[in-house]
């Protein structure tokens, strides 16, 4: 199975039309059929229902066409790394990240290598812990941020300078928006949105056995869609600090978590992971500012 027979598959697949996909693989129409017919001949399944003016993918055709993605973007970042084995002052670094304001300070470190290293190219997909771990087990990312304490054995990791504290999104208009804090007690009873990683980790441990007196009313991976059911007065939304827009515009107010809650975030990497040598010279930056940050961390408002 080649990795050009793949590329061909995912065009295919994503055009639904075989004579348009051929056009952007810059094939004749016959030699892209003859690829894709051997690929099914390959496998053993059928790949493509044929309609009259498209195609589109079967049950098996979608279970390839996950797991082609994900080869096919393996094949393309070995390559960028062994074209930047030499090369110093560039080359592709590749992050998972967590939702979470903290994120800045990685971004700041990526602004200050940039400034030496000006062939550096970045990219950054999002998710939670699980979907970002594992694009790193398979080698898809060199570097991932995630909320919660680290597997020590598969990963080394950095804790951030700072912590994500937890608190309440809510309409200014509602009763609750004039405390200065929110308990388990306040939220009871209540319509809550939250990510399914933080209700079932951070929020089940914070109000232990009053978990059952709180009503998940939806979960979200976004912060942002989860916001704009709450202005639409559909609950509260249990989030970090930062991650939402409670200008005094928005209608809405953070209000944190009482007693506090904090999420540490973490920088983590594979344990026995060979580097490019951007990525060695990435890491070998941010352990030092993130020692220096940690040192030098001035007080102030956390919730701004």
């Amino acid at each position: 199975m080649e990795i050009r027979t793949l590329k061909y598959f995912l065009t295919a697949a994503r055009e639904e039309n075989m004579t348009r996909a051929a056009e952007l693989l810059h094939v004749t129409q016959p030699t892209l059929s003859k690829a894709l017919k051997a690929l099914e001949d390959e496998l053993g399944k059928k790949l493509f229902t044929r309609h009259s003016f498209s195609i589109s993918l079967t049950e098996e055709g979608r279970l390839l066409r996950d797991r082609a993605e994900d080869l096919v973007t393996m094949a393309d970042k070995i390559g960028k790394e062994f074209l930047s084995l030499d090369n110093i002052t560039g080359g592709e670094l590749f992050f998972g990240l967590a939702e979470s304001y903290r994120i800045r300070y990685l971004a700041r470190e990526i602004r200050k290598l940039k400034s030496v290293c000006p062939g550096l190219n970045y990219h950054i997909t999002s998710g939670d812990t699980e979907q970002v771990t594992e694009k790193l087990d398979m080698g898809l990312l060199d570097f991932a941020v995630i909320c919660e304490a680290p597997d020590v054995k598969k990963y080394g990791y950095l804790p951030f300078p700072e912590a994500d504290v937890w608190g309440a999104v809510m309409t200014k208009d509602m009763p609750l928006a004039a405390k200065s804090s929110v308990t388990a007690e306040d939220l009871a009873g209540l319509p809550l949105f939250a990510s399914e990683q933080g209700w079932k980790n951070d929020i089940a441990k914070w109000c232990g056995e009053r978990i059952n007196d709180l009503h998940l009313e939806g979960s979200f991976r976004l912060a942002y869609n989860a916001s704009m059911f709450v202005k639409e007065g559909l609950g509260c939304q249990l989030t970090f600090a930062g991650l939402v827009d409670t200008s005094p515009e928005s209608g809405l107010v953070f209000r944190p978590l009482s007693p506090e809650l904090e999420a540490k975030l973490f920088l983590i990497w594979n344990k026995y992971q060979t580097f490019t040598p951007i990525a060695e010279r990435f890491l070998e930056q941010v352990k030092k500012s993130f020692e220096e940050y940690g040192g030098n961390k001035q007080g102030g408002n956390r919730y701004e």
